[in-house]
């Protein structure tokens, strides 16, 4: 089968005045069509970067890339002719109604009226915005807004789907519905290139994941897979009536608010466990997290970023 993108060698220098910064640095991996694809990493990872060119935005520096086997340099027209994007920093007409802004769209793509209603109908009803549907998207909230972009896209026949960030600044029942229709177009074997620094977002809806860090690919497969690299792959939580001077025979400690967190293997979280229940102290053993494995394969947690940000959120 023909990946849905196939990235080969993708690098991105953007150069200002006094110097540069690589936001890309030889990246080169397959999303397979038909499924959501989560591309996660901190803030200036190159997540961006990396949609931008794959959808035709921008030019690399070096490499291509193949977007349903069409190659970004040369065939950029085919290429926007069968995808869909909802950038970060997307904004959306504020004297149009939702209904107007997404029947607009949809016709500028070639859609008929008939079947404009029906989509732009479905979307609102799954997305939660029937409200809203005849309010002008100036009296809107901020999350309001990110919903419409999104419903445009997923209302949409593009065989692609990109969605950078979709649900940044939206509430917990909002981002469930979003992460619902996201569910919905896959089912319908499209393909979604999913940005997110949440984590939980990521493992919840994508199948497969690549992991950036300063433009560099870190690793990449489907979180089992990712699960099986890590060599800890046990978190414990213990209070502060252990020390770290005690626990660092087990494996890894980071501090907490009141005590530490241990990552070890199986056989010494059992030790821990049954030492701390001896010791009456408190303590909690679970799997890693995906917040987890980013930790121990980068070394800094997800929400610090990068010093140098350039076109790149």
């Amino acid at each position: 089968m023909t990946p849905a993108i196939s990235s080969q060698h993708l690098s991105k220098t953007y150069k200002f005045k006094g110097g540069s910064v690589q936001a890309l640095d030889d990246v080169s991996f397959d999303i397979p069509e038909g499924e959501t694809y989560g591309l996660i990493g901190r803030n200036g990872a190159g997540k961006t970067t990396f949609l931008r060119i794959t959808g035709t935005l921008l030019m690399p520096t070096s490499g291509t890339a193949l977007v349903l086997g069409f190659d970004i340099r040369t065939e950029e027209r085919e290429i926007r002719k069968r995808i869909a994007m909802v950038p970060q920093e997307s904004r959306p007409l504020y004297f149009a109604t939702t209904e107007q802004l997404i029947d607009g769209y949809l016709e500028m793509r070639g859609m008929e009226r008939t079947e404009t209603r029906r989509r732009r109908n479905d979307v609102i009803d799954e997305l939660g915005l029937g409200d809203v549907r005849r309010r002008l998207v100036s009296r809107l909230s901020g999350g309001q807004r990110r919903r419409v972009m999104v419903a445009m896209v997923l209302a949409s026949d593009a065989e692609f789907l990109f969605l950078d960030e979709p649900t940044t600044g939206l509430d917990p029942i909002a981002r469930r519905e979003v992460w619902a229709a996201i569910g919905h177009a896959t089912r319908d074997r499209r393909t979604v290139l999913l940005t997110t620094h949440y984590l939980d977002e990521a493992e919840a809806l994508s199948a497969h994941l690549a992991l950036l860090e300063a433009g560099r690919l870190r690793v990449e497969g489907s979180p089992e897979s990712i699960r099986a690299r890590v060599q800890l792959p046990y978190r414990v939580t213990l209070d502060s009536s252990w020390s770290a001077e005690e626990l660092a025979s087990y494996g890894t400690v980071a501090p907490l608010v009141n005590g530490h967190l241990l990552f070890t293997r199986e056989k010494e979280a059992r030790e821990i466990v049954q030492a701390a229940l001896k010791r009456g102290s408190q303590v909690a053993l679970s799997p890693v997290t995906l917040e987890d494995i980013f930790l121990q394969l980068v070394g800094r947690p997800l929400d610090e970023e990068t010093e140098a940000q350039v076109e790149e959120t």
